[in-house]
């Protein structure tokens, strides 16, 4: 019995043996396996570390397409109103100020008196020069005798030729005198005569810089010695600076009228008269005046207008905010988005400034993608990553402002106010 055990626990042995081989195969199977997979996630995570780290490595910037504008008939422009003729007044003698008949504001006609003056010390020179020409008178009046009487005595041989001569001269020499001092007195008149001062054409006063007792000098001493400014201010003159490329198209007799947010219902119009016939360098424009009749005086000199001139803008324009340029030495450019995401600078010319943004002729197209506030280290072949935005053009034209006009009132269709 107990050799039957003996070979029955022989016979297992082996078995047991290979049984515990295999289960440690498997268990290290299953280790390798795990490690393996540990590393396959840890790669993963790695590389999508690494994804992420570069994808924030790169800029994500806001992006607009620029706004289309039709082509309207007419062009928009700041301008100021100035006075038709605008002249300081000063006085051209010495004295105190007797009196003043016209303030600020007063309407006055050409040649109306506007201030006296007290001239004591003109008034005596004037009188020492006429005495001056009394004297010169009797001189010549004596010389002019003594003359006559030596051509006289000529005849007879009672005096020299020397001695006529003498007395010719001396004549001559009177009769000058009395020019001379007829030229002082009429001189000295004249002075006087400045102590009335005339208006020298029909306006309003605008400025009165003296009072009753006020130390006059005469001349242009500068502001201190200014008495009254006088403006014209019918008709009024508007000056705008039309951009180059409209140049062409301004003329004398075009057209025009003003728009002004004190009168939002009246239009004002006029036409242009004059340009300056050349370009400014500095500005690349043409200075253009506008006159408008102001016999209502309802234009005031120094305010501010928009002007409108009949003239054609055909085509589409563009327009895009000025915080979307970027201002470098190189000159005016948009930071545009290619379609691999790549900036590029792109050069622009630039037609009206409406202040909010700028007409954009050359440059860019609508399907453009630029870049709003783009930062000023940005370069050319940079690739970012685009967020487009509201544009802020459409979006003030949606929401105007409170107490914005209506776009009737903005094109000049409201009811012309008479003149």
């Amino acid at each position: 019995m107990s050799d039957e055990v003996l070979r029955d626990d022989r016979a297992l042995r082996p078995r047991r043996k290979s049984s515990f081989f295999l289960g440690l195969v498997l268990v290290v199977v299953v280790l390798v396996a795990a490690g393996a997979l540990l590393l396959v996630r840890r790669h993963a995570q790695f590389q999508a570390l690494a994804r992420d780290t570069e994808a924030q490595a790169v800029p994500t910037v806001a992006v607009i397409h620029p706004t289309a504008e039709a082509g309207s008939e007419e062009l928009v422009l700041p301008g100021t109103l100035q006075a038709y003729i605008e002249s300081p007044i000063y006085a051209r003698t010495n004295g105190y100020l007797r009196k003043w008949y016209h303030d600020i504001g007063s309407r006055v006609k050409k040649g109306e008196l506007l201030a006296d003056i007290d001239t004591p010390e003109v008034d005596q020179q004037l009188l020492a020069a006429r005495a001056d020409l009394v004297t010169a008178q009797a001189n010549e009046a004596l010389a002019k005798i003594t003359d006559a009487r030596y051509r006289e005595l000529l005849k007879s041989d009672s005096v020299s030729r020397q001695e006529a001569d003498n007395a010719s001269g001396d004549l001559a020499a009177k009769r000058a005198t009395v020019h001379a001092s007829e030229a002082n007195v009429r001189r000295l008149e004249e002075t006087k005569s400045f102590q009335h001062i005339y208006s020298p054409f029909s306006g309003v006063v605008t400025r009165r810089n003296v009072d009753i007792g006020t130390l006059i000098n005469a001349g242009n001493g500068g502001s201190s010695q200014l008495l009254f400014i006088l403006a014209q201010t019918d008709p009024i003159r508007v000056y705008v600076n039309v951009p180059e490329a409209y140049a062409p198209s301004i003329h004398p007799g075009l057209p025009a009228y003003l728009k002004l947010t004190e009168y939002p219902a009246d239009t004002f119009r006029g036409q242009v008269v004059r340009t300056a016939e050349t370009i400014d360098r500095a500005t690349r424009s043409l200075l253009t005046e506008v006159d408008v009749p102001n016999r209502a005086g309802a234009l005031l000199p120094g305010g501010y207008a928009q002007v409108h001139l009949q003239v054609a803008v055909p085509g589409e324009h563009l327009q895009v905010p000025v915080n979307a340029l970027l201002f470098r030495s190189e000159g005016l450019s948009a930071v545009v988005i290619d379609p691999d995401h790549r900036v590029r600078l792109q050069p622009l010319s630039i037609g009206r400034d409406f202040g909010t943004s700028l007409e954009v002729l050359t440059g860019l197209r609508p399907e453009d993608l630029i870049v709003l506030n783009p930062p000023d280290a940005i370069e050319a072949g940079e690739t970012v990553h685009t967020k487009e935005v509201a544009n802020p053009l459409v979006a003030a034209r949606l929401n105007p402002p409170d107490g914005a006009l209506p776009d009737a009132a903005k094109a000049g269709l409201g009811p012309e106010k008479p003149q």
